[in-house]
């Protein structure tokens, strides 16, 4: 707990303060008084540049009995009398480490009282080049958060922004959480969002969060977001996983319209439809009202149904898209006869056209792959043509086959989870289905069996639904509701949709606010759906439910044939439990 300090003085003293100290030394009173000032300050002969300054005095002719004086009346033994506390406190019987954390969070309210961004720049602007304590502090977790908070707070300090951006050079940029702190070097903000990209890229089983993280990061401001679309732009014309790039650029957009941000100019100036202004125009005005209207769509119809349309990645916009599933596939919404057409053929083109440049040939010409569009416009027809009309479980039986057949289209999954999302959240719906899973649920599982990348939305649904509150239902109807809620979870997690579906069941039973007896049937369903082998992700998940007496307790038997002794041994055998 001893505190050092380094006898030789801040090193590397700048040309202009050694020019202002030589002007003095021809004063030599002058000199003597500024050192006879700062001694009496507290404790000064414990500051690092003590050993300088008393070279100076002397040299000018200064007194050593003064100096003595002053130094050892001003000394108060403040860091001494910490260590001696620290010292009891050790003697006293508590551990090392928490007098250690004390003494630290102690300093730590101390400097974020009385910080002064000021005096800290003087670092560098006296000093010219970086302390070796700053070097030596960055190296320790709990003076790098200190800096973390404290560059928050004064973004515009000097000596913050260069602290932060050695933290970046150290390799902790993945610690820089602070987007405001990230967003003042583009060096240090570099960095962090390459470390975000590679967290997306990864992490294909948590890729929600890794998508919120980078996007909120490069939603920070109007430069964070233009520099990081381009980056990610021309990282998108990778032929290897340019597509993952894509992607998580639709998303950041899709981010960054959820939080009112209008970022259509920028996306229209990257996406190259300048060359193309009727399009443009046209797209252009739907986005930034975000609604779609007759005359546009008309004008976008005509493009992309002539023998020259745009490229394809246009009307590939996510806020695009998702209008167009809207007006197709929402409860309520009417469109004219007449232009519906139009809607249609504009998302089947943008959802199985494909547009690419042509080998061995100008990279201006293009090759048009249309053969699945007239049948996923067929599809959509007949989806739409069943969506649209407001029919209850019953009559939607007789639909099914024609539905599950559609459903094979990606973007008729996409349609009639929307669809079925409307229905399902209507508060009177549970309240009027007398069937043990209403046919709009089954359908879901469907769409999850066909389309694994659907099942991240199809689980959000479900989550809202499992939270919703049913307060018309009795209390055993609700039970009974969401255990068949927990049924298609389950059938999830059997399609391959396993860690993000038991996070949520782990996050219900940390919070408490779930029934007991609903874990309990989640937990039963699981184990008599699965089998080993495991990964070590699933176990680490599922056991500690398991092994937790209070869901499973009634479910052992007095022997091991049970399911829960069984799946505990299992996992003893062959895996480390903590």
């Amino acid at each position: 707990m001893e505190v050092e300090y380094d006898d030789s003085g801040w090193q590397g003293r700048t040309k202009q303060q050694s020019g202002a100290e030589e002007l003095h030394e021809d004063n030599p009173q002058k000199t003597i008084q500024e050192c006879l000032e700062k001694f009496l300050t507290p404790d000064y002969i414990m500051e690092p540049g003590i050993f300088t300054q008393l070279k100076r005095y002397f040299q000018s002719g200064g007194s050593p009995e003064e100096v003595i004086s002053m130094l050892s009346e001003n000394y108060k033994a403040v860091a001494q009398m910490a260590n001696l506390l620290a010292e009891w406190l050790i003697l006293a019987g508590v551990k090392v480490t928490e007098v250690q954390a004390m003494v630290e969070n102690h300093l730590k309210e101390m400097i974020l009282k009385s910080f002064d961004p000021k005096k800290a720049d003087t670092i560098f602007t006296e000093e010219g080049e970086t302390p070796d304590w700053l070097t030596e502090m960055i190296d320790h977790y709990t003076w790098r958060s200190l800096i973390y908070r404290l560059a928050e707070e004064y973004p515009d300090c000097l000596m913050l922004n260069f602290t932060i951006k050695l933290i970046s050079d150290a390799g902790f940029q993945s610690e820089i959480t602070s987007i405001s702190t990230a967003a003042q070097q583009i060096e240090v903000f570099s960095r962090v969002l390459k470390t975000s990209i590679v967290k997306f890229l990864n992490n294909p089983d948590d890729v929600h969060g890794a998508i919120q993280e980078c996007a909120r990061m490069v939603c920070h401001g109007q430069h964070t977001y233009v520099y990081s679309q381009v980056l990610i732009q021309v990282l998108s014309q990778e032929q290897k996983g340019g597509f993952n790039m894509k992607r998580l650029s639709q998303e950041i957009i899709k981010y960054a319209l959820q939080n009112n941000q209008n970022v259509t100019p920028i996306t229209m100036a990257l996406n190259g439809s300048a060359v193309y202004p009727q399009a443009c125009q046209a797209l252009t005005s739907m986005l930034t009202r975000n609604t779609l209207n007759p005359a546009d769509i008309t004008v976008l119809f005509r493009n992309y149904s002539g023998s020259d349309p745009p490229p394809i990645d246009l009307i590939r916009n996510p806020q695009f898209l998702e209008l167009l599933v809207d007006a197709l596939f929402r409860s309520g919404v009417k469109i004219n006869p007449e232009h519906k057409p139009k809607y249609i053929f504009l998302l089947a083109y943008a959802s199985s056209v494909i547009d690419q440049p042509a080998k061995k040939r100008p990279m201006t010409e293009r090759t048009l792959n249309k053969d699945e569009l007239k049948s996923t416009i067929q599809a959509i027809e007949k989806a739409h043509a069943i969506c649209n009309v407001d029919q209850g479980s019953t009559e939607l039986i007789a639909e099914l086959q024609t539905l599950y057949n559609c459903i094979k289209y990606p973007v008729v999954g996409v349609g009639v989870i929307r669809w079925i999302e409307n229905v399902v959240m209507e508060p009177s719906y549970f309240k009027l289905s007398t069937d043990s899973c209403p046919t709009h649920l089954a359908v879901l599982d469907e769409v999850a069996g066909v389309h694994p990348t659907l099942q991240q939305q199809i689980l959000f649904l479900l989550i809202r639904l499992f939270e919703s509150k049913q307060d018309e239902l009795e209390i055993l109807v609700q039970l009974e509701m969401k255990k068949m809620i927990l049924d298609r979870m389950v059938n999830l997690l059997t399609r391959g949709c396993v860690v993000p579906v038991l996070r949520y069941i782990k996050q219900c039973c940390a919070i408490e606010d779930t029934d007991i007896s609903l874990i309990r049937y989640f937990v039963t369903e699981v184990l008599e759906t699965i089998t080993h082998p495991y990964s070590a992700e699933f176990v680490q998940l599922f056991l500690p439910m398991v092994e937790n007496e209070e869901i499973t307790g009634t479910m052992r038997g007095e022997g091991d044939n049970d399911p829960v002794s069984e799946f505990i041994v299992h996992c003893k055998a062959h895996f480390i439990t903590v």
